[in-house]
């Protein structure tokens, strides 16, 4: 998924203000499944809910207002009901690496309870990670 910087995604400094990030991973997570036929709606809706239970960052290097960023994901663990993503946001133009993010879901119903990844979620995952590997 790829991204632009707007003035309005910077700090006082002029860079990206640190939260955003986040927000652009989980947008790129979503898309991520949208990519593999999985909308997150639909998913929800059917009792299947994935929050982040665990997220690890490291910023590298600041993204500026009117950088154009490609956010990669990439499943690097899946488990019965949890799957850990590595996500890193490059920019475009010298394919430099700003921040990477290993971020973990849960697979849990409506009620909070932990589910397992549906077969069919969980066959794509394990595909994505030995094409990965």
């Amino acid at each position: 998924m790829n991204v632009r910087i707007y003035y309005e995604d910077t700090d006082a400094g002029g860079v990206v203000y640190h939260a955003n990030y986040i927000k652009y991973m989980e947008r790129a997570r979503t898309e991520y499944f949208r990519d593999h036929g999985f909308l997150v709606a639909e998913l929800a809706r059917d009792g299947f809910v994935f929050p982040v239970v665990k997220l690890d960052i490291d910023f590298k290097s600041p993204a500026l207002h009117d950088d154009f960023l490609s956010v990669i994901t990439t499943p690097v663990r899946v488990g019965g009901s949890s799957v850990t993503l590595c996500q890193k946001i490059v920019r475009v133009s010298d394919d430099k690496l700003l921040v990477q993010g290993l971020v973990t879901l849960a697979c849990i119903s409506p009620a909070f309870k932990a589910r397992r990844i549906p077969l069919e979620i969980r066959t794509m995952l394990e595909t994505e990670l030995d094409t990965a590997e």
